[in-house]
């Protein structure tokens, strides 16, 4: 089973076809190449897998799933 954390478009590369992405302050990149071209712009939030985006989600979901994760990783902290 894989977990993809949402993640925030912050510049698109149309030449490479690929996003630079906020994944919970990490930036990387991600291929485009599996989405039409201009259905993921700027701030849409995204799930990646193997690099590549997979589809948009909404930004109210993709809040409350980083808020989970968030909590998550917090109550691990704790543990430790």
């Amino acid at each position: 089973m894989c977990l993809s954390i949402p993640s925030r478009v912050t510049k698109i590369d149309k030449e490479s076809n690929t996003a630079t992405l906020d994944t919970m302050g990490v930036s990387r990149e991600a291929s485009l190449e599996l989405m039409q071209d201009g259905s993921v712009e700027v701030g849409d939030y995204v799930l990646v897998h193997i690099g590549f985006i997979m589809n948009k989600i909404d930004k109210a979901d993709a809040l409350l799933c980083l808020e989970a994760f968030e909590e998550i990783a917090k109550r691990m902290e704790d543990d430790e």
